[in-house]
């Protein structure tokens, strides 16, 4: 895209912003398509809720708007195979609970009407709430949760477009074997500590991890449990320091994510790597809350704005994103929520109807470039068990206080620090 061009399209981009919505004049207005959302909104993970929310409703806005972007479904003034009708999300607030979540998708279905469903952030309320929608024959996409059994429940409705916790942590093994290459030399890494939460998020992740420590030729230090609302980790800290781990894969939430990242400094659990499967750890409130303490830390990743993007409309929308939300840049979770937006307003225009067969089948047909999606993916496309198969991971590493992606190293903004600094006292 040509600079002219590109400042065009922002000059177009903030006019949307400051009138809200950037929708064309009509004669009146189009019927409403109701789209129920699902979302930690209050709970420990409201703050990541509040981001994806904010995430999802300017992808809305942007489909029912008339400012074109090269992303499916943005500017078109609505769905133009139902009449330019406007999509409506109806949240719903999970409070990161399964039983929450559950009674948020029923009234979405049988109270507001909603056609499809989409949702919900932790693998475990995801989970819940996707039943419901089975039950009922609603089509339920989830754009963020990753525990890997998501996907195969055999379930009908239920369509995924993020890469599950077994493709990241075949990218850690493949991280240590690149590195190893890369530096020519041993990274010293022989024995691993697993740590999770003992949902279905923190439990899958775990499961993909263990598999491949034995497939790989490495020892299992430890494995830990606990569960995501724990206020107390000491004894599972003592239990991963004891183990004597080279390295440290954990699968975590913000709260127990900086409960255990400072109890690592206080027992001075000294190891070459903690690699992190993304949610707690990819928040932004983690390095702001840790300051020094999160240097070092690893982290897979799904969207980061410093590779080279395919898609130039990746900026466009990082700057509105900002302007609706304090500032903060887009990340993994807001980018992943924000297509998730996009992938169904898709799917209910090609199916040109609100009926749930009709809007299924057309998921099941969904076959989106990766060059039209903000993601470095090869392409949006489900497999029989609704999985999205051409979705790939990346590695991060918080280097002075910023996330930057050190592999692939095709696609590396900065060199792998290696091992991870000392705990500063």
């Amino acid at each position: 895209m040509h600079v002219r061009r590109l400042s065009a399209f922002l000059a177009a981009a903030f006019a949307f912003v400051a009138i809200g919505g950037g929708s064309a004049t009509r004669a009146a207005d189009p019927p409403e398509i109701v789209i129920g959302v699902i979302l930690p909104l209050t709970g420990p993970s409201a703050q990541t809720g509040a981001g994806l929310r904010t995430a999802q409703q300017l992808a809305a806005d942007l489909v029912n708007g008339h400012v074109s972007y090269p992303l499916p479904m943005v500017g078109k003034s609505g769905l133009p195979h139902l009449g330019h009708a406007r999509i409506r999300l109806v949240f719903a607030d999970s409070q990161g609970k399964p039983d929450q979540a559950r009674a948020a998708a029923e009234q979405l279905i049988t109270q507001d009407h909603a056609v499809a469903l989409i949702g919900t952030y932790a693998s475990s309320t995801t989970a819940t709430a996707s039943q419901v929608a089975e039950r009922s024959g609603i089509p339920f996409l989830n754009p963020d949760s990753s525990a890997p059994g998501l996907t195969s429940r055999g379930l009908k409705w239920f369509f995924r477009t993020t890469p599950h916790d077994g493709t990241f942590a075949e990218n850690f093994f493949q991280f240590f074997a690149d590195l190893k290459k890369q530096q020519n030399k041993d990274i010293g890494v022989k024995r691993i500590a697993i740590v999770g939460e003992d949902g279905l998020f923190g439990t899958g992740a775990s499961d993909a991890e263990e598999a491949l420590v034995k497939k790989n030729g490495f020892e299992l230090a430890t494995r830990v449990s606990y569960p995501a609302t724990t206020t107390e980790v000491n004894a599972e800290i003592q239990k991963v320091k004891t183990s004597a781990p080279d390295v440290i894969m954990q699968a975590s939430y913000v709260p127990d994510a900086l409960l255990y990242m400072r109890g690592y400094k206080q027992q001075n659990v000294a190891v070459k790597a903690i690699l992190a499967q993304d949610a707690g750890f990819i928040d932004p409130n983690f390095v702001k809350t840790l300051g020094a303490d999160a240097e070092g830390v690893f982290t897979r990743e799904v969207f980061s704005l410093e590779i080279k993007h395919r898609n130039q409309a990746v900026p466009l929308i990082d700057q509105l994103f900002r302007q609706r939300f304090a500032g903060k840049p887009l990340d993994g979770n807001t980018a992943r929520d924000f297509m998730g937006v996009l992938v169904l307003a898709d799917a209910i225009d090609r199916a040109g109807s609100t009926k749930p067969e009709a809007i299924r089948t057309a998921l099941q047909a969904t076959n989106i470039p990766g060059k039209l999606t903000l993601m470095p993916w090869n392409r949006i496309h489900f497999d029989a068990t609704g999985q999205n198969d051409g979705g790939v991971g990346i590695i991060e590493q918080v280097q002075n206080g910023k996330y930057e992606t050190v592999w692939p190293f095709d696609v590396s903004v900065k060199p792998v620090i290696w091992p991870m600094p000392a705990w500063k006292r």
